[in-house]
Order: structure tokens, then C-alpha cells, then sequence
């Protein structure tokens, strides 16, 4: 490649531009509102051990290999996988299809949260927190298959806040690597961390006497989170943690869907990629844990641990009702947390769009306007598709997995639960046993750094990763 066509790519000025972007893109929805929820299911302290053990093998396995087959092809994921062994690129092509399919559902969500963040920052928290809410702004106030001509204009409401969602998104990935991703990233991941560092410390100070006179504090709310339940423990029931741990690991690493190695290879030649992946492995699980400080002890506070729920239910009916069980400082804290969660959304999604434009950028040779502009209509007009799954095209669809499903989890079981793992198994056959693992560690000491973790390294991505990914993909089909 040329030295102008490396240019005309962009690339991120310097590493931390590259840890912050990388890190804000593994902060987000998933760490927020399904880490919280699968730890206070799976035994509070023994999922963080497991998670944590995971995050440190597995994670760092394939993130590491995501990041540096980016950075030596120097091309999104579309086309580095062909660029690294011939014949080997339709693993490019399905983690091009893996962003594309999430681009416009997160969309969708990321306007929920900024409707709920306007909600409580103009002191309407109480109504945002009434039963029927979040139900009534989703569906727009219009029952299922209601005939277009009867449908609500309420329906358009959703629609509305996830163009305003999608528009940030476009103008940050418009104007390019280090002008958007990287500027704002510097900018949005600061405030982003004190706000969770700050709504952390605030949840280990609450109290709430019921209407018993038991009294119940964040402390305690702490230990069930931080403590290792053991009750009930079978091989079977431990077996379903670590499967459930594996796949957060998808949401808050970002790997398996192109992004990390877009970001990779935007990184300059100098940079110590290993100190990199470990200050994004540092960041993203330490975010991940203040989540849950964040939210379990909030929850349990105020409706017990019966309150845990997870994804929208936790974000947009549970905590609503937290919030409001605080007082006076409810409003307040509502619009810090959804202004937090806001953050989040919007790192993640654009550096979901980025993993689309870059590829369209580096494929089809078109401008990074072009790109931007072709995708944000494509991901508009699916996005509509999947508020409409909420009320006229509405069903329920029961998946392999178990789970009932409307349009937005339909998008969201084949993208995560299928074609992720589908990428990662790819990516350890072809690194493990096609190109071996010196190809990756060549790569990440091109400066002379050390390797730490080569073993352990090595077994990960030529052995324990592909079993494990398998397990999870049979377990997602319904298989096991």
C-alpha cells in the first residue's frame, strides 16, 4: 500500500487515542445492562471470577489477534482476513455482515436512551417511571399488526429519536479517524468514567426502610454482588456461567464483529500494541465491574434482588423506578445515569459504523462521505423496520435458543448468538493452525516489546478458544 493510500485511510495520532476509542467501543450497552444482570444470576462474586479469568485468557486472545491482523494488513475486516491468507476472506465477509446487522438495532436503542435522558433531565423522571412507560413509547401507543391507516402517530416517536441517535453517530465517523473517532472519544470517555466512577459511589450510600422497618443499604446490596454463591452449584449450573461469561465477553470486548480490527488498523507502526490491549482489557473490565457497583446494590435497595432484571427491563422499567424511590435526588441522578449510558451508546455505535464504512472505504474505493451517507440511509431505513416490529409488524417468534423474539432480537440472535461466534472460530483456525500464532506475535513486538502470556496465548487460539466457541454456538442453536 502506498504511502498516500495509508494516508487517505486516516489512522489515530497516538496510542492513548487508540485506547480510548477502542475502549469506549467495548463500553457500552452490553456492559450496562446485561453484565449487572447476568452477575447478580449467576452467584454475584464466583461470575466475576469467572468473568474476570475469561476476560484475561480468551478475551485477550482474540483481541490481541483482532487488533494486529488489523494493523499489518491495514485494512478493515472486509478485506484484511483475504489479505492475511488467500482463500480465507469469507471470514472478512461475515464479520462485515455482523455490524450491518447491529448497526441499525442499537440505533434504535441508543434512541431510547436518549429519550429517557431528556425524560429526566427536564424533571419528568416520575412519568418515565410509571408502569406502561416504556411499553407505550415502543409500541406508540398502537397494538400489534394495527392496520397502518389506524396506527398512532406515536409511532413516529421512536423513529424520531433514533435518526437524532444515528445522526451523531454519522457526523463523528464523517469527519474521519482523528478528527472524529479519536476527538471525541477523547472528550466523551472522561466524563463517561467519572459519571460511573460518581453514580457508583453514590449507590454503596443508599439506604431504604420498607414498609416492614427493615432497613437495606448499598453495602449490602455490595456483598451480594461481590460475595461467590455457591448454593445450589451443580457441574451443569457452573457449566451455563461460564457460557454465560464467554458471551459477554462478545459485548464488552467488541471482538468477533470487525471493530477491532478497523481500530487496529488505524494504528500506527510505533505503537506498543501490547501495552494497548492490556490498558483496553484494564479499562473495559474495570467499567464492566463499576456497572454492576453502579446498579445491583441501587436495585436491591430499593426492590430486592427479584428487581434484577435484564436488558431493556433493567435500563428502562427497573431503574426508572430506583431512581424515582430516591426522593428529590431522583431526577437528578436519572439524568447523570442515562447521560452516562448515553455516552456509552454513542462510543459503541460509532465504532460499529466505523467497522462498516471502513470496509465500504476499503473494498469498493469509496470516499469516507459516501460511505458514511450510504450506510446512515440503509441503517435509517432498517432502523424504522425495527421500531415497526414493536407495533404493525409485530410477533413473536420463539428462537433455537429458547428466547421469544421480535424483529430487533431476531437481528440480534443471528449477529451475536450465530455469526459472532461463527467469526471468532474463523479467526482461531486460521491463526492457530493456518498462519500459526507467531504471525500475531511477530506482529504485536514488531518494536521489540515483550510478549507476556505466549503460552497461555498459544493454547487459547489454537485449542481452549475453538471448543469453547463451539459450545456456545451449539448452545446458541439449541443444539446442546
Amino acid at each position: 500500500m502506498s504511502e498516500k493510500e495509508k494516508s487517505s485511510r486516516g489512522s489515530f495520532k497516538g496510542s492513548i487515542g487508540f485506547v480510548l476509542a477502542a475502549a469506549g467501543s467495548a463500553v457500552g450497552l452490553g456492559n450496562i445492562w446485561r453484565f449487572p444482570y447476568l452477575a447478580a444470576k449467576d452467584g454475584g462474586g464466583l461470575f466475576l471470577i469467572v468473568y474476570i479469568t475469561l476476560a484475561l485468557t480468551f478475551g485477550f486472545a482474540l483481541l490481541t489477534t483482532e487488533v494486529s491482523i488489523g494493523r499489518f494488513t491495514k485494512q478493515s475486516p472486509l478485506t484484511a482476513y483475504g489479505k492475511v491468507k488467500k482463500g480465507w476472506g469469507w471470514i472478512g465477509r461475515i464479520a462485515y455482515i455482523v455490524p450491518f446487522l447491529i448497526m441499525p438495532y442499537y440505533c434504535v436503542i441508543g434512541g431510547w436512551v436518549l429519550k429517557y435522558f431528556i425524560a429526566f433531565a427536564t424533571g419528568n423522571g416520575a412519568a418515565a417511571a410509571e408502569d406502561g412507560y416504556f411499553g407505550n413509547f415502543i409500541t406508540g401507543h398502537t397494538a400489534p399488526n394495527t392496520p397502518l391507516k389506524e396506527a398512532s402517530s406515536f409511532i413516529l416517536e421512536p423513529v424520531f429519536y433514533l435518526y437524532v441517535f444515528l445522526l451523531v453517530c454519522a457526523i463523528i465517523i464523517y469527519m474521519g479517524v482523528s478528527g472524529g473517532i479519536e476527538k471525541s472519544s477523547r472528550i466523551i470517555m472522561p466524563i463517561l468514567l467519572v459519571l460511573v466512577v460518581g453514580i457508583a459511589i453514590f449507590a454503596l450510600t443508599l439506604k431504604h426502610e420498607n414498609d416492614a422497618g427493615q432497613v437495606t443499604t448499598g453495602l449490602q446490596g455490595m456483598k451480594v454482588y461481590l460475595v461467590p454463591d455457591f448454593d445450589g452449584l451443580t457441574v451443569r449450573k457452573f457449566f451455563n456461567i461460564v457460557m454465560d461469561a464467554l458471551g459477554q465477553l462478545f459485548y464488552s470486548l467488541s471482538v468477533a464483529m470487525g471493530i477491532m480490527v478497523a481500530y487496529g488498523s488505524y494504528v500506527p507502526d510505533d505503537a506498543n500494541l501490547v501495552k494497548s490491549i492490556n490498558q483496553i482489557e484494564f479499562f473495559d473490565t474495570i467499567v464492566a465491574f463499576l456497572a454492576g457497583v453502579m446498579i445491583i446494590p441501587a436495585v436491591i435497595v430499593f426492590s430486592g434482588k427479584e428487581g434484577m432484571a435484564g436488558g431493556p427491563s433493567l435500563m428502562f422499567v427497573a431503574l426508572p423506578k430506583v431512581f424515582m424511590a430516591m426522593g428529590k435526588a431522583g431526577n437528578i441522578i436519572g439524568t447523570l445515569f442515562f447521560a452516562m449510558v448515553l455516552f456509552a451508546a454513542v462510543t459503541s455505535a460509532m465504532s460499529v459504523l466505523e467497522a462498516i464504512v471502513s470496509s465500504m472505504i476499503d473494498r469498493f474505493k469509496m470516499s469516507r462521505a459516501m460511505a458514511t451517507v450510504i450506510e446512515s440511509v440503509i441503517a435509517m431505513v432498517l432502523g424504522v423496520v425495527v421500531c415497526l416490529g414493536y407495533n404493525l409488524w409485530y410477533f413473536d417468534k420463539k428462537l433455537p435458543n429458547g428466547s421469544h423474539a421480535q424483529i430487533l432480537d431476531v437481528m440480534d440472535y443471528i449477529s451475536n448468538y450465530i455469526l459472532m461466534p461463527v467469526v471468532a472460530i474463523g479467526t482461531c483456525l486460521l491463526i492457530g493452525w493456518v498462519v500459526k500464532p507467531k504471525f500475531i506475535m511477530d506482529e504485536a513486538t514488531k518494536n521489540g516489546e515483550k510478549f507476556g502470556r505466549k503460552g497461555l496465548y498459544i493454547a487459547m487460539i489454537k485449542v481452549v478458544a475453538p471448543i469453547l466457541l463451539v459450545v456456545l454456538l451449539l448452545m446458541s442453536l439449541g443444539i446442546i
